[in-house]
């Protein structure tokens, strides 16, 4: 349904440049055929609202940075559209991670900063940190010996786990929709979560709503990661799963065995280094990462991308390999820039049919870009529309919205509605009444892509 096989559901219009007359039969015009194709929301979100509605197809997530860059709070942790991000983006993170370095260890910090120049950011930084620690031993390099950059990883970890530790707001919020999808229906397969990030926010929505979930990791005192389990599928469908790909707060070492519950500021297993593929040789990322390609490989699976970049090489190696093996599997890329400014998942959707791009302004599907251009208001359709149809401001021109993790959030939650009486913007510019009872402005973020690295 979302693979290359997108005639339906596109139109295609041609337009003549140089007849400034009606056309005569001379051959001397010289006629320029331009080629413009269309791609319909209301088509696509219409067949993707059934497939959300019902539990019979195997469904993935696949979770970027600008999941929690979405949503914004006050100082006291509460919603507010005006606020601030739950957790920033890359460079603020980059900032505050590394705003408490001890004064011994700036002038390292520092140097290395400006070594990597336009590149530095808190992954780029704290892998250059490691490098400097596995390869020095008593030699000093930027006054440290290998000792002092474990010291200083060891800080810029604690930094991150001190911003990516925020708490979910206490309102009813974009993660508690997401999995009340989740749970709202009767499922012949578990929904699979993957997410890049560190933070414990799914943890914390799946247990505010009494659901269960299953992570990896098996016991009570000191929850072990079992490979075997994450390998299998034993578990029943009610369970949802949650796949930490990046590693996450809380995650720790014991005897050698990678274990969970050392609380949130526990942050020495968060992903970012230097030798990315040599750690997902390692447990729990090779099996981890094992879990993203079976799935992949999985007949009629589909894999729904919101708040993910398409810059993390790996992860992209992995859809890569899988969607050419698997043409019956399928990507939705959910992005919230425009079609222009999501080069890398753009790039991997030209080589791969089965992977779909829907950014703001335009999509890329079945490997045809187009612009979005809505068809004629169905009837009851419009407050549908305005779920994933909208403004974003008063004064611009709508575009799709569902690169925006809220707007994502809510158009799954209220996938089974026929009609919806608080669509997430009431200013589509349709000519449809619909009932416009907003529950909430969208989110005023640049970039909700990300970087992947939360």
């Amino acid at each position: 349904m979302y693979g290359p096989s997108v005639s339906a559901y596109t139109n295609t219009r041609k337009t003549f440049r140089g007849l400034e007359r009606p056309y005569q039969a001379s051959f001397k015009v010289q006629v320029e055929l331009r080629m413009e194709t269309f791609h319909n929301p209301d088509r696509f979100m219409s067949d993707l609202r059934q497939v959300l509605s019902q539990g019979r197809k195997r469904i993935g997530l696949l979770v970027g940075a600008g999941a929690p860059l979405a949503i914004r709070v006050n100082d006291q942790g509460d919603l507010d559209p005006d606020g601030k991000s739950l957790i920033p983006g890359v460079d603020k993170l980059t900032e505050r991670a590394t705003a408490h370095v001890p004064t011994n260890r700036r002038a390292a910090l520092d140097a290395i900063r400006q070594e990597l120049g336009a590149d530095a950011n808190i992954e780029s930084i704290l892998s250059r940190v490691r490098l400097l620690q596995q390869a020095l031993g008593a030699a000093k390099v930027f006054g440290l010996d290998s000792n002092g950059f474990k010291s200083l990883a060891c800080s810029i970890c604690s930094g991150i786990g001190g911003v990516v530790g925020a708490t979910l707001p206490k309102q009813h919020n974009a993660y508690s929709e997401l999995v009340a999808w989740i749970g709202g229906a009767v499922r012949a397969h578990s929904v699979e979560v993957f997410t890049t990030n560190y933070d414990l926010l799914f943890e914390e929505a799946f247990e505010r709503a009494r659901l269960p979930y299953f992570d990896g990791f098996s016991g009570g005192s000191s929850p072990f990661f079992d490979p075997v389990s994450v390998a299998s599928d034993d578990l029943p469908p009610r369970w949802a799963r949650l796949w930490k790909l990046h590693g996450s707060l809380g995650w720790g070492v014991e005897d050698g065995v990678v274990v969970r519950g050392k609380g949130r500021v526990a942050a020495e297993l968060v992903y970012p280094d230097h030798l990315k593929y040599d750690l997902t040789q390692k447990q729990p990322y090779s099996s981890l990462f094992e879990r993203l390609k079976n799935f992949l490989l999985t007949p009629d699976s589909l894999l729904l991308a919101i708040g993910f970049s398409f810059r993390d090489a790996h992860i992209c190696a992995v859809l890569d390999e899988s969607l050419a093996m698997n043409a019956n599997s399928a990507v939705l890329a959910f992005q919230y820039q425009s079609l222009e400014q999501e080069g890398p998942a753009v790039k991997l959707a030209d080589d791969r049919p089965n992977l779909s791009v829907y950014a703001a302004d335009a999509a890329v599907i079945g490997g045809v870009h187009g612009k979005w251009m809505p068809g004629e208001l169905p009837k009851n359709w419009g407050s549908i529309r305005r779920s994933f149809w909208a403004r974003r401001k008063p004064d611009e021109q709508p575009e799709f919205l569902l690169g925006d993790f809220v707007a994502f959030a809510r158009f799954c939650a209220l996938a089974q509605a026929t009609d919806l009486v608080n669509p997430l913007s009431p200013n589509d510019g349709s000519s449809d009444g619909g009932k416009e009872v907003a529950s909430g402005a969208l989110p005023d973020c640049s970039n909700q892509d990300g970087s992947d690295v939360t």
